[in-house]
């Protein structure tokens, strides 16, 4: 397929930075240079929803006319740092597409946008050769960054291109004191658009505002509509020739003119196809039309031995859960606090906030904040605070974890989008570090890391931990799952089940070996292993649902098999596999000894992440055989 937008109709601009107004030759210019890249960017994201790859297009769609313009002006002067640096990684889709219209990809790799294996990931990972040259996705964390390459090069200006949502977190303060502090010439591009993933910051988090943030922190700042051309031009103009940091803020509904997104959180998310192809009939871009209607994707759908072929995700199940535990409260307002991260759908909050808005808070992109908060109110018995995330963000919140645990904190914090599997977003989001929640010093501490390995699990879990004293952290994956069966195909974890922290559980009995796994690669596990027990190799498998306690029961039963073979989804640098080695030794055990991790980086995709890391059903018979001998 061609890709259907002709971009060579695109006109390169050159800007005088000396030029203080936008001549009525360039504005006409731009604004048909802007509509060609909006028409692209809601075709290409489009897309990929087509195909099931999601993505997001209102962001990148948002910041066409800033973006053209300081490119403009970046082609027009070489004392500007020739990188668009944006610290909202959602936006990356207009990365991609100034990469082409830069010529280092060709139109049609734009067709490609989240596949595997094709470099168009989630978030911008820096590839150089291809165009993209940083890397970005966790908010909040490129300014400072940024701030780094202008001390590099003090004579030139460097650019940022920020949001709202990502303006909420609190490493940006520190950033914004750096750069005035230092006077750098660093130049911040801001679409104030008014919109989260999961509402308006106006709504939600009264009291916040950019452009007094940003002054009160001492830059200059510039403020007005985002899709008034010339005064745009105006105060990317001024701001370009200023000295020292500044601010230029472009207020705009989100997805300006995009019918059915227009102005909504909807907008931050990929576009739904009908609505994208309502706007390119709109915009007579025919071709584009006939191309998303023509492409047809024939959905696949994997079955696995000792599942159900049913899915669920644990993530969506965590809210729906613990309403139900609310609803057994007389004031649960008293005894609990849900603090949300932006990230509510994502985490299966958003039931809670819808039944039992009196105990849910809206804490916006702040995540350091949120967690604390949850701990501080859970600081005494018989209260818990609830803290709900992507598990890619542990790393954000280490030290509000320790502080916690010092504090003796009640804290039940779920995250989501744990491991690799589903996840389009690539490295950034991969949720490979959980077992960094568990940094407490051994005497006495009593945080608990649970990974269920299905819905059934979730539910007994939760219900058996939710009144626990200390730190419980809970793990889901972005994927949904099946639910385990045992030998005579009932459900494993179904209402007769009882969880008990800190036991292992026995999957499958096994004389050759045992496999040990946890979470969403249970059943892959188990589809492996259902396999060659049909071939006549007698495999066990071990659940470990608590991932930071020994079962000394399990370990002496599992490690006086012939083989142990850990596998999880995990970095295996970091993961179970590097502590159940050592379990094992401490305690006289000495199988025959492997395992299986995350240990590369993402090649995008959706199903093909875990296969990319040697961790699908086959990857793990072959391991298994060859421990087996």
């Amino acid at each position: 397929m061609d890709f259907p937008i002709d971009l060579s109709t695109f006109t390169p601009l050159k800007f005088d930075l000396n030029q203080p107004e936008l001549s009525e030759a360039n504005r006409k210019t731009l604004e048909e240079n802007i509509q060609l890249v909006r028409d692209a960017v809601i075709f290409f994201t489009a897309l990929a929803n087509v195909k099931g790859l999601g993505g997001h297009t209102g962001g990148a769609y948002d910041i066409v006319p800033e973006m053209l313009i300081v490119d403009a002006f970046m082609k027009g002067s070489d004392s500007i740092h020739p990188v668009y640096f944006d610290e909202a990684g959602h936006r990356v889709a207009i990365q991609y597409l100034m990469a082409v219209l830069n010529g280092y990809k060709p139109a049609e790799s734009l067709l490609h946008y989240r596949e595997f294996d094709h470099g168009f990931y989630g978030h911008p990972e820096r590839d150089e050769e291809n165009g993209v040259f940083f890397s970005s996705g966790r908010l909040g964390h490129l300014w400072s960054y940024v701030n780094g390459v202008a001390e590099a090069d003090k004579s030139k200006t460097v650019v940022m291109f920020g949001s709202d949502g990502s303006q909420m977190e609190g490493d940006d303060a520190e950033a914004a004191r750096y750069a005035v502090a230092r006077q750098l010439k660093v130049k911040l591009f801001i679409d104030d658009n008014d919109v989260t993933i999961s509402g308006h910051p106006t709504e939600y988090m009264h009291g916040y505002d950019v452009v007094k943030t940003l002054e009160g922190h001492g830059l200059s700042v510039s403020f007005g509509e985002g899709e008034d051309l010339a005064g745009l031009y105006r105060r990317i103009q001024q701001t370009l020739i200023s000295g020292g940091p500044a601010a230029v803020v472009s207020r705009r509904l989100m997805a300006p003119e995009v019918e059915g997104i227009e102005g909504s959180p909807k907008g931050h998310d990929v576009i739904a196809v009908d609505l994208a192809l309502k706007y390119l009939k709109a915009k007579g871009c025919d071709a584009a039309v006939k191309a998303l209607e023509s492409v047809k994707v024939e959905k696949t759908k994997a079955s696995y031995l000792g599942s159900t072929k049913e899915m669920a995700k644990v993530r969506d199940d965590f809210g729906r859960v613990v309403c139900e535990i609310l609803d057994t409260m007389e004031t649960p307002e008293e005894k609990v606090l849900v603090v949300d991260s932006d990230l509510e759908g994502s985490c299966g909050l958003h039931h809670i906030g819808k039944a039992f808005p009196q105990c849910y808070v809206h804490g916006g992109i702040m995540e350091r904040n949120n967690f604390s908060v949850a701990a501080g109110f859970g600081s005494e018995k018989g209260r818990v605070g609830i803290f709900g995330t992507f598990a890619a963000f542990i790393e954000m919140v280490i030290s509000e974890i320790t502080m916690a645990r010092l504090n003796d904190a009640n804290v039940i914090a779920h995250f989501s989008h744990s491991g690799i599997d589903d996840m389009a977003d690539n490295t950034c989001h991969f949720g490979i570090n959980n077992f960094f929640t568990d940094n407490g010093l051994a005497e006495g501490d009593n945080t608990r890391l649970y990974f269920p390995a299905d819905v059934g699990q979730l539910r007994a879990i939760l219900k058996r931990v939710f009144t626990d004293e200390g730190l419980r952290f809970i793990f889901s994956t972005r994927s949904a799952t099946p639910s385990l069966l045992d030998a005579d195909g009932q459900h494993l974890y179904s209402d007769g089940y009882t969880f008990e922290p800190g036991k292992d559980e026995i999957v499958r009995e096994g004389k050759d070996g045992y496999v040990v796994s946890y979470g969403e690669m249970v059943y892959r596990c188990l589809d492996a292993v259902e396999q060659l027990r049909a071939d006549g190799h007698d495999i066990g498998l071990i659940n470990k649902p608590t991932l930071n306690v020994i079962d000394e029961e399990m370990l002496k039963k599992v490690g006086s098999s012939p083989f142990t073979l850990v596998v999880e989804s995990q970095n295996t640098k970091t993961g179970l596999a590097s502590r159940y080695g050592t379990w094992l030794l401490e305690h006289g055990l000495a199988p025959k000894y492997a395992s299986m991790g995350t240990s590369k980086p993402g090649r995008g995709g959706i199903a093909e992440q875990l296969p990319w890391q040697g961790l699908a059903v086959e990857d793990i018979k072959k391991k298994i055989l060859a421990l087996k001998g």
